[in-house]
């Protein structure tokens, strides 16, 4: 388990470009806002290398910058990490996606609408705290490629306002819940 704490990042870079090629490959036969609700994973994977890899950092900036730790492993370790990004990303994203192909887009839509409000946390991050690890990709792909697919499937009526509606309560819902843990959990392990 140790291993996996220490080198599931590692992974990111490289699911990014697999998964980007698998969805390229199958583009043809994939109806485009189908196609958008699966670019949202490569896509996220591609902001999980920047949290992780290139440049890193974001357990230490996150401890430090906004719970106020003075140590850069604490309270947000890397075994919280890999139960954070890990069900979400690596399971979420793409099952969503998966029951999108069998039941229709607005099964995925939260994806679209996590990416967004998630990103959004980085520029706000930015704002309070200057760059962190996540802000460049949150600001250069999450942000467009979210708001594209959402735009996309508005615009082409594929979903209904109650499937965006449920889509942005339970996007609303993740990043809720991963901020209440945050500050209600791991924020009070620092005193």
């Amino acid at each position: 388990m140790l291993w996996l704490e220490d080198n599931w990042p590692q992974s990111t870079p490289f699911l990014a470009v697999f998964s980007v090629a698998i969805l390229l490959a199958f583009r043809s036969k994939m109806e485009p806002a189908l196609f958008l609700i699966w670019l949202q994973t490569p896509v996220y994977f591609l902001h999980q290398s920047e949290e992780y890899i290139f440049p890193g950092g974001f357990l230490a900036y996150f401890n430090t910058h906004v719970l106020g730790s003075d140590q850069p492993d604490f309270p947000l370790t890397k075994t919280t990490a890999l139960w954070i990004n890990v069900p979400v990303i690596f399971i979420g994203f793409p099952v969503s996606a998966i029951l999108a192909m069998q039941f229709g887009v607005a099964v995925g839509l939260w994806t679209a609408y996590f990416s967004i409000i998630n990103a959004a946390s980085h520029v706000g991050m930015f704002f309070r705290n200057g760059y962190n690890p996540g802000f460049a990709v949150s600001l250069s792909l999450n942000i467009p490629v979210g708001g594209f697919a959402l735009w996309y499937e508005v615009s082409n009526g594929l979903a209904s306002m109650q499937a965006h509606i449920i889509g942005l309560a339970i996007a609303l819902g993740v990043q809720g819940g991963l901020m209440v843990y945050g500050f209600l959990v791991l924020k009070p392990k620092i005193s």
